[in-house]
């Protein structure tokens, strides 16, 4: 029984260095890295948010609505981008266990209320506990210079509104987020269409806004390409 329980942790062992090798020679995974994956699982990268202002949107009963802003020239080539962006980092949280309102009803505020220009307004309305305020200072889809290369391109900056009980909001988080996808090289417009490159970088963008909220893995973070 005992030589028997031996040879099995050996090849245990043995299992987890080869899964290990290939790894770094099919992936050029950092070996630590792998190794730690092996023995304890992957990694995890602490947020943000929860990191400076010791408060997590993850917590039991916290409420948050997301609201984006757009200045003219970019909504004249993307007239819907700010609430689409809302949307698509509203469902980010939301697939993390984050308790956010629906887009469409923050969408019907908005429209209801145009000349609103404070996000705690739609805090207080809805009774969240943040807002998360999306100010978008640029976008586009193209490769700069061409008409038929994809590369998408933003920057923004992600601030949160804290709510109190009199409906009045302090700003606790702002961070500045620059993307760029793909980070290599453009995607031609004959692989893929206009719409379906659209979607696939709403949901990157979304997906970095969102990694100041909730945890994400330092395997997603190096597949991904770096955020």
């Amino acid at each position: 029984m005992h030589i028997h329980a031996k040879s099995k942790r050996l090849n245990t062992v043995a299992t987890l260095l080869t899964a290990m090798v290939i790894c770094i020679t099919t992936c050029g995974c950092n070996y630590l890295m792998v190794f730690g994956y092996l023995l304890g699982g992957p990694p995890s990268v602490e947020p943000l948010f929860d990191k400076e202002t010791k408060e997590s949107m993850t917590d039991k009963g916290v409420k948050v609505v997301v609201v984006c802003f757009a200045p003219d020239d970019i909504k004249y080539n993307f007239e819907s981008i700010d609430y689409e962006l809302a949307q698509y980092v509203a469902f980010q949280l939301h697939s993390h266990k984050i308790s956010v309102i629906s887009p469409d009803l923050s969408k019907a505020w908005l429209e209801e209320h145009k000349d609103w220009d404070k996000p705690e307004e739609i805090g207080a309305y809805f009774k969240t506990n943040y807002v998360v305020y999306i100010d978008l200072n640029e976008f586009s889809l193209f490769e700069e210079g061409s008409t038929d290369l994809y590369r998408g391109k933003s920057e923004a900056i992600v601030s949160v509104y804290k709510m109190d009980d009199d409906e009045h909001g302090e700003k606790i988080f702002s961070a500045e987020k620059t993307s760029k996808y793909p980070l290599h090289q453009p995607v031609s417009s004959s692989d893929k269409t206009y719409n379906t490159f659209k979607g696939e970088y709403l949901t990157r963008l979304s997906d970095e806004i969102g990694r100041f909220f909730y945890e994400y893995y330092v395997a997603d973070e190096i597949a991904s390409g770096g955020g």
